[in-house]
């Protein structure tokens, strides 16, 4: 499939098919795809907690969710994915890296970045994961772990203190279309989006 059409493709899928499981291939190319992902310092501080067994779904799924709540219709579709990949962070494999004698800082204060990029290089890792299912016919989904929830999922799956949950991609088959609500706000014009030379500049003029 070409790029262009991959891009155009993409789509967070929440019905999932649970009889059609993910080739193992397919999985390992889509992990291998994630660690290809950029990071700042070639700092790598990322890791992938893979569920592709049910037991492991189940605990998570267990830990995740609020017991005396029924699953609504994204819970059961979501959970019905054969595949989760847990998306964690690690602060301290940026501040080590960017304390070292070519990055020049002295400490390892975390208030010298302007954003978390350990949690930015993770995103990116996802999102080459969701482009490679859509690549290899699957169905792929980002989606986050409520706060209140994270220590629970630490405890089930033996997550060390020190890693951030970013969020988790589902992959799979997809089960049926269906559009999320939120898509009648509609996608921003890019003359509301791509500003020229200055914020709010909608055209870009000849130089």
């Amino acid at each position: 499939m070409e790029f262009r059409e991959v891009v155009r493709r993409r789509r967070m899928v929440r019905r999932f098919d649970d009889s059609r499981p993910v080739p193992p291939e397919v999985l390992r190319r889509a992990l291998y795809a994630a660690q290809r992902a950029p990071s700042a310092g070639f700092s790598q501080g990322w890791d992938f907690v893979v569920l592709a067994e049910q037991a492991g779904r189940e605990r998570f799924w267990v830990a995740a969710t609020e017991p005396e709540r029924p699953p609504d219709a994204w819970l059961r579709g979501v959970r019905a994915a054969p595949v989760l990949v847990l998306c964690l962070s690690d602060p301290d494999s940026y501040l080590d890296r960017y304390a070292e004698p070519d990055k020049g800082w002295s400490d390892r204060d975390p208030g010298r970045w302007p954003v978390p990029y350990w949690d930015v290089d993770t995103g990116m890792a996802a999102m080459l994961m969701l482009l490679t299912a859509v690549d290899e016919g699957l169905g792929g989904l980002f989606f986050g772990v409520p706060v209140e929830r994270h220590e629970p999922v630490r405890e089930a799956l033996g997550i060390p203190a020190n890693r951030r949950l970013v969020g988790v991609v589902a992959l799979g088959y997809e089960r049926e279309r269906t559009l999320s609500p939120s898509l009648r706000r509609g996608r921003r014009a890019e003359r509301d989006v791509v500003h020229w030379g200055r914020f709010g500049e909608s055209e870009q003029t000849p130089s």
